[in-house]
């Protein structure tokens, strides 16, 4: 961290960080997620409307972390903000069957065809957690095979070769990790946002098919990010499973498990025994009002302006990845495809990014002091080490400010 940015930040931020103290003392770490904890201290957000982030000593942040990627529309969209007050009045809870999921649910069974039945629930965490259970159901098998460095949330059965080095486990208190399997990505012989190729999936997904096994794809960040659907259809997949989030919920708690209705319905409790049935959530949350009203308002507003919103999207981040990678001149390789992009910092053993490994394997601590010193002096906000994104709501400036903080940055660091 350039020490003069972390001057100009404490300086900027004095509420926030008496105010971080007593979070400290209240919750682990002071956060509830742990990846907003960045040093020396995150700042406190007040409010949000928009691009922008504003927090508790009325700084103004144009975000690119956009709610952990879930806010396409931005922060507070009027078409959301409405129909949920709206719905409000009729009740946020009902722990019942509402028409609400239902609507909801015709939208996505329609924009992602694989989605022949569908269960909700509050987090992606949960509906992965699901989704390895269902295939353990169908198949009658223990082992789940996952990509090296993807992230499906806290789920003891998914938590394995997340962050490098990957030999090593990921937490205490896991248990049976001999029945997870790690496969190198894009190496048939997540992780850093570096897309995976056609023929890697194709392939995996051959040998699935052909061995009697489940694939499964997690699109919980990809989902309606790039497209009005799904990222499968345009590499003609053909997943038996698959689980959503983010943008679905329209920036509510959701997660999503759907898929093909032969395996889905292993679910219902209604049809098979305890000994066969994939006993799965739900939970107290799951399909409440107020969320299933955000989602639908949500693809609604996509559905209606997709093609717009994408090609203006999808534009914003390749300019950007190509600007980043022209600004720097070799020293960093901008990964990412539409709305979203990542720099990663080369070093003397990493010249390229192809896949989680390599990202793993880069100048992280530079990529830090990178969105530092952006937070610090520009109001530019990335959570630091993670991916950018792009909403609705950002323009043409928002690059150029990039542009700009980014050329301080290199002033500043050759020094």
């Amino acid at each position: 961290m350039i020490k003069n940015d972390l001057k100009v930040y404490k300086k900027n931020t004095r509420k926030s960080e008496e105010i971080f103290k007593k979070s400290k003392k209240l919750h682990v770490n002071g956060v509830h997620h742990n990846i907003r904890f960045f040093e020396p201290y995150p700042f406190v957000t007040k409010a949000s409307k928009g691009k922008f982030l504003i927090d508790v000593d009325t700084n103004k942040y144009v975000d690119f972390w956009m709610g952990h990627w879930s806010l396409i529309f931005g922060h507070s969209p009027k078409n959301v903000v409405n129909n949920t007050k709206k719905q409000l009045d009729k009740g946020w809870m009902h722990g019942t069957v509402s028409r609400n999921s239902i609507e909801l649910s015709e939208k996505l069974s329609k924009a992602v065809p694989i989605a022949e039945k569908i269960r909700y629930v509050s987090t992606g965490t949960e509906a992965t957690m699901y989704a390895v259970r269902l295939a353990r159901a169908v198949t009658k098998r223990k082992i789940i095979a996952k990509i090296d460095g993807g992230w499906h949330g806290y789920s003891t059965d998914l938590l394995k070769t997340v962050n490098w080095p990957f030999e090593k486990s990921e937490s205490s208190g896991l248990v049976d990790e001999k029945y997870i399997l790690s496969l190198p990505y894009n190496d048939l012989g997540g992780g850093g946002c570096i897309p995976a190729t056609k023929d890697y999936l194709t392939g995996i997904q051959e040998f699935c098919h052909n061995n009697g096994t489940l694939f499964i794809l997690d699109e919980i960040v990809t989902g309606f990010r790039f497209k009005y659907g799904c990222l499968y259809d345009t590499m003609k997949l053909d997943p038996d499973i698959i689980t959503l989030g983010k943008i679905v919920g329209g920036g509510f708690p959701i997660g999503v498990i759907c898929g093909k209705s032969e395996f889905m319905n292993y679910a219902n409790t209604s049809t098979f025994s305890k000994l066969n049935r994939a006993y799965i959530g739900g939970g107290t949350f799951s399909a409440n009002p107020l969320t299933m009203v955000a989602g639908n308002s949500t693809l609604t507003t996509i559905k209606n302006s997709s093609n717009k919103l994408y090609r203006k999207l999808n534009n914003f981040g390749s300019n950007t990845r190509k600007m980043l990678d022209k600004k720097f001149d070799g020293d960093v390789n901008t990964t990412g495809i539409g709305s979203l992009f990542l720099t990663h910092f080369l070093n003397d053993s990493i010249y390229e990014v192809k896949n989680s490994a390599d990202a793993a394997k880069c100048n992280i601590k530079k990529l830090h002091d990178y969105h530092f010193h952006m937070i610090a002096h520009d109001g530019i906000f990335f959570l630091p080490g993670k991916l950018g994104a792009f909403s609705d709501v950002h323009t043409k400036s928002d690059i150029t400010d990039i542009a700009r903080s980014t050329d301080r940055f290199l002033t500043k660091f050759k020094k």
